[in-house]
């Protein structure tokens, strides 16, 4: 997920928090499904450098996770660390 083109602007002391919506929101729209968990690990990657310089890219995987007594679908955004960012694309499973 490139989220320099989706923190282009923003305030530099609002960048991390807004970089946490933002990926909640690529969630929802891409999968479509209303609860989206974020796992630590993305909060850790995006909060690594700081408030001020969050990372140009991140790249997530997205589980698809059916609760036991409900049938409401869930999508969990774990982190997947990444050597090279070129050539990867978003697929939908």
């Amino acid at each position: 997920m490139n989220l320099h083109k989706r923190l282009h602007g923003v305030t530099f002391k609002k960048r991390a928090p807004r970089a946490v919506r933002e990926i909640k929101a690529f969630a929802l729209t891409l999968l479509g499904t209303s609860n989206v968990m974020v796992e630590t690990e993305v909060n850790k990657a995006v909060w690594s450098k700081g408030i001020r310089n969050v990372p140009r890219r991140v790249r997530l995987s997205f589980k698809r996770e059916k609760d036991g007594e409900s049938n409401a679908m869930k999508t969990t955004v774990s982190f997947v660390a990444a050597e090279k960012f070129k050539g990867m694309h978003t697929t939908k499973e």
